[in-house]
């Protein structure tokens, strides 16, 4: 062990390794806590949305409000809502909340190794906006307390109004990743609405949903009759939680997909693509409810989310390269031109041993350091260097000049 370590500052090699290690078990982590909240969450809303009127008079005189039946692993279970709490609280309650502080826990130490401990990476594109590393890292941080603010604000003082408050959150949101989107680079803006969204979720569950939880249960254990408000609050923010559910996934995915952060303009992609999830998920929550309507389940919802999706796909779709003509010099002359200046700007994280700092691996296994593994790379290296997302960050300040010359050389069939 004091081998390994001894190795880790005489080694230039182990600190990159070490940060990917800590990437692993940071997303492995995040992924199982993300798991356990949103089941949790779904599956509550679900149950919430399944509740019937109990028919047995016992039940309706304990103040039960609503109970549902079903079955799973072999066994048949009974859940019970009550109306506000039961006449006698149980030895044992169990609380939902943990989860939701593990997730954002973990996503937050992912957003610290990554985004803030190499913002040149990840999150500044110089052709967006020059920003320097401890600015970027501290707007990135105003947002996640900003949105949080603005968005608890909102909920005060249009609580009592969903349709109005449901606009006004869904305006907030655009705003959000407008401003994202004119300050970082697309893949960081992205990440840090996603994070903004999610930072939203907890501290609902934080400052609002588990508080409430608490007084009720206070009330009770001191005689008094709990103030179904918070209830109603609770219920409130849980529901906003499952609609913000598929876009924050959506934003926590979006990194190994430069189509849609590389897009022109970025914003709008992020704004449809949530919109999409949150109205695919409204669906999901009305089809709980199907009951009530006989069992149907308008289509509208569903079909608006996914022509959405569609749309955002038709849009972004890949165009044919066109010829440029340009072909006077021969053909070898102008591969070993191309070879260059991939040698110069991207080699040095496209190679089986990268020399660029932080890279310990060569991204998604794209190596360029050969004529041969160019070649086998030409539409992938098409679509990074039209979305303007490779080289990275435009850390190895590839011009624009060269960025032409390579694409006019793809779009005559990369000849070689």
């Amino acid at each position: 062990m004091t081998a390994f370590f001894l190795r880790i500052g005489n080694d230039k090699r182990m600190i990159p390794y070490l940060l990917d290690w800590l990437s692993l078990l940071g997303r492995w982590a995040h992924l199982i806590t993300g798991i356990a909240w949103i089941g949790a969450s779904f599956y509550f809303v679900w149950l919430d949305n399944h509740l019937l009127p109990p028919t047995r008079k016992e039940l309706i005189d304990a103040g039960v409000g609503g109970e549902v039946w079903a079955m799973h692993g072999g066994g048949f279970y009974n859940a019970q809502k009550y109306k506000l709490a039961p006449a006698q609280l149980p030895s044992s309650l169990h609380w939902f909340y943990w989860e939701a502080y593990s997730t954002w826990a973990t996503g937050f130490f992912l957003l610290c190794l990554l985004y803030f401990g190499q913002p040149q990476v990840y999150l500044i594109d110089p052709a967006v906006l020059p920003l320097g590393a401890p600015a970027a890292v501290g707007i990135a941080l105003a947002f996640l307390i900003g949105g949080w603010l603005a968005y608890d604000g909102l909920c005060r003082l249009l609580g009592g109004n969903e349709r109005a408050l449901a606009l006004a959150v869904g305006a907030l949101c655009c705003a959000i990743a407008l401003a994202l989107c004119a300050l970082f680079s697309g893949r960081g803006a992205y990440i840090l609405f996603g994070a903004t969204l999610g930072t939203m979720m907890v501290a609902n569950v934080f400052f609002v949903i588990i508080p409430g939880q608490r007084e009720m249960v206070r009330a009770k254990q001191e005689g008094r009759a709990p103030d179904p408000m918070y209830g109603l609050r609770g219920k409130q923010r849980s529901v906003h939680n499952t609609y913000f559910t598929l876009p924050v996934l959506f934003a926590m995915i979006s990194n190994h997909y430069a189509m849609a952060y590389g897009a022109v303009h970025p914003a709008l992609v992020l704004i449809a693509m949530s919109v999409a999830g949150a109205l695919i998920r409204a669906w999901f929550v009305a089809r709980h409810r199907a009951h009530e309507r006989g069992g149907k389940t308008s289509p509208v919802l569903l079909a608006v989310g996914l022509l959405t999706l569609a749309g955002v796909a038709f849009a972004l779709a890949p165009h044919a390269p066109t010829p440029t003509g340009a072909a006077a010099a021969p053909a070898a002359e102008r591969f070993a031109h191309v070879q260059a200046i991939l040698q110069q700007r991207c080699v040095a994280c496209h190679a089986p041993q990268p020399t660029f700092a932080g890279f310990p691996a060569p991204p998604k296994g794209v190596l360029l350091d050969t004529p041969e593994h160019i070649l086998t790379h030409t539409v992938a290296m098409q679509t990074q260097l039209v979305t303007r997302v490779m080289p990275v960050g435009n850390l190895t300040q590839m011009t624009e000049a060269e960025r032409a010359e390579v694409l006019a050389w793809l779009g005559d069939g990369a000849p070689h």
